[in-house]
């Protein structure tokens, strides 16, 4: 999916830029995994693909990860690279903290894309879809 082209030191990407990836690639995601599910009315599945890809549910899925201490080091270290990231524009029902959060999530998503991670990616984005449809604990 990446037309046999390569980002050159894609560790060097703005955080910000991490994120625009990010955002794409969980979305893509998140559309797979409705599917799936048996999905096919574009606006309900729209409306579905909000509980996996918004602001707040991202913070969610970030703080989770966290919690049950998946990542390693240097993912780590995009997070706070994609937190600590300044964005010009807010969106206006959301705080900032969730906001920076989601950002935060979306650039760890767009290095393991970028950085050719593929398996990686699966893993996070699977823990991350379980913690969106609140079965994180369930087994």
């Amino acid at each position: 999916m990446k037309l046999n082209e390569t980002i050159r030191e894609p560790e060097q990407l703005n955080a910000l830029a991490l994120a625009y990836m990010g955002d794409g690639v969980f979305e893509t995601y998140v559309r797979y995994r409705l599917l799936v599910k048996g999905g096919v009315k574009p606006n309900r599945l729209h409306k579905a693909a909000t509980a996996y890809v918004s602001a707040k549910s991202q913070a969610r899925i970030l703080e989770k990860l966290f919690e049950q201490n998946v990542l390693t080091e240097q993912e780590e270290a995009v997070v706070r690279r994609g937190r600590n990231a300044k964005s010009g524009t807010i969106p206006k029902h959301t705080e900032r903290s969730v906001y920076q959060s989601s950002t935060a999530f979306e650039a760890l998503i767009g290095y393991l894309y970028v950085t050719g991670q593929e398996e990686r990616l699966d893993d996070i984005v699977a823990a991350a879809l379980t913690i969106a449809e609140g079965k994180e604990g369930a087994s």
